[in-house]
């Protein structure tokens, strides 16, 4: 499997370090860093029994934008756009919903809906694909994967596909088996025409090529980006606090006759992130001065004693 890793902030062995972590957790929020962590591991799963006919982008970062595509998964029979997650407790996945369910069977949504955020991935990137003329005849499938072996799911009908730990093998098993819809070409033009989309150029006329039967056309080789990818025409927000459900955004734009409703104001921020995860990571920064601080304070008085 060939893997693109656009993942920000780490080295070249791809180890985040204390000061990086700072930097993403403060860009990105507080569960930056254990979602980089699960990523890695579900990764080197799919490295391992994945073929070459696989293409993995990690961590693609949208032109002008802050939105990050966490896993972009391209093969034969089409593309699965993967969130893995790394939370523990029993949870039910429902249509849209995602509720935490505690020790008596109460159920309450739960603070991070990770079919939400697929969902919303998966649509961002057929915007993506559409401002950048990427015509793919293949599925686009949204799939939560849910690393931790603490995490027990019930599924019903949820909009994503729920994979458990216990279930990832069975999963990239049935990835090999999917009858092909592209070609091994198109999947390696795909990946780098989504990687580096091209700049405008002057329209040629060109005749129209028949695909073989045995494949469906994908239509990304010649066309150019209408316009640059502007993330304020998607219509709704990948935040978590002033994000509307899934099933409760428009697939289609409003009639003209249909008057705009004023925007909700946003909650209130501090360096991109909510007050709630600004307190944590100060906390983190505090336990950590006073970490160093003692550390110094023992090796002066150690060596003064002496």
């Amino acid at each position: 499997m060939k893997i693109i890793d656009k993942t920000l902030l780490q080295d070249d062995k791809g180890n985040i370090s204390f000061t990086a972590r700072v930097q993403g957790t403060l860009k990105y929020g507080a569960n930056w860093f254990a979602e980089m962590e699960s990523q890695k591991a579900v990764v080197a799963q799919l490295d391992r029994a994945l073929e070459k006919s696989f293409v993995l982008i990690r961590n693609f970062n949208l032109p002008q934008s802050d939105i990050v595509i966490p896993l972009i998964l391209i093969g034969l029979g089409g593309i699965n756009i993967i969130y893995v997650t790394n939370v523990k407790g029993t949870f039910e996945a429902k249509g849209d919903q995602w509720n935490a369910v505690d020790n008596s069977g109460n159920s309450q949504p739960a603070a991070l809906n990770p079919l939400d955020r697929v969902a919303k991935y998966t649509r961002v990137f057929q915007k993506y694909l559409e401002i950048n003329k990427i015509s793919v005849a293949a599925p686009i499938t949204p799939i939560v994967i849910a690393i931790n072996p603490g995490a027990h799911i019930e599924s019903t009908r949820p909009i994503a596909k729920v994979v458990k730990s216990d279930a990832i093998k069975p999963f990239i098993n049935s990835l090999l088996q999917t009858p092909p819809i592209l070609r091994n070409e198109q999947i390696y033009a795909l990946a780098e025409r989504i990687v580096e989309p091209r700049l405008p150029e002057e329209p040629e006329p060109a005749a129209p090529v028949e695909a073989p039967p045995s494949y469906v056309a994908a239509d990304f080789d010649n066309a150019a980006p209408a316009k640059p990818f502007n993330a304020n025409d998607l219509g709704f927000s990948f935040n978590e606090e002033n994000a509307a459900p899934e099933s409760q955004l428009q697939s289609a734009a409003p009639a003209a006759q249909t008057p705009r409703r004023r925007a909700k104001p946003a909650s209130k921020k501090i360096l991109g992130m909510s007050v709630m995860q600004f307190i944590v990571l100060a906390g983190m920064v505090v336990f950590w001065l006073c970490i160093m601080a003692g550390a110094g304070a023992y090796i002066y008085f150690t060596q003064y004693s002496l």
